[in-house]
């Protein structure tokens, strides 16, 4: 074998490692623990709080007034909100460009957006940090152990906070 030859397999190889590099980091990251807050944790706790069969009708819509921008939403003092899931998976396709669903868990139950509802839920999740992943034209985000607190109280002095949500990234 001939010193061109030898230089050219390095480089392959060099540029191999370069290009996996990136897949072994989300990887990685999938595994990891997240939170958000503010305006992203309000988001996808907005998202998610429709579909939940642990959320009574009224606190579905106190979120969904929250999230709607109506912060003046009457709620008992001192009482928090909390939107659990226990997986959010969704996909995207960039070859069927029309495909986009979810599977929201909720122990026993799920739900299975599709269209313009899922898109929300995948944007969200975007939003809120989760590492996108993908193989063969579909592109994932998933979640999993969503615990988002509201405090319809904090959030409607309107400085920043009152929505916080832990999660991991990935199954």
């Amino acid at each position: 074998m001939n010193a061109q030859s030898k230089y050219a397999r390095r480089l392959m190889v060099l540029a191999l490692s370069a290009a996996l590099a990136p897949v072994a980091a989300v990887s990685a990251a999938s595994a990891a623990s997240l939170t958000a807050s503010g305006s992203a944790a309000l988001a996808l706790a907005g998202v998610v709080a429709p579909h939940s069969p642990q959320l009574g009708s009224h606190d579905k819509h106190v979120v969904g007034r929250l999230f709607g921008g109506d912060a003046d939403v009457p709620y008992p003092a001192n009482k928090k909100i909390t939107v659990k899931a226990d997986a959010v998976m969704c996909r995207t396709s960039n070859v069927d460009i029309t495909a986009r669903s979810c599977i929201l868990t909720f122990g026993s139950h799920k739900r299975t957006p599709k269209g313009r509802e899922a898109n929300e839920i995948y944007a969200t999740e975007a939003l809120a940090g989760v590492p996108s992943d993908g193989a063969a034209g579909t592109i994932y985000e998933s979640l999993s152990n969503l615990v988002c607190t509201l405090d319809p109280g904090e959030i409607k002095q309107k400085a920043g906070g009152g929505a916080d949500c832990t999660f991991d990234a990935g199954p």
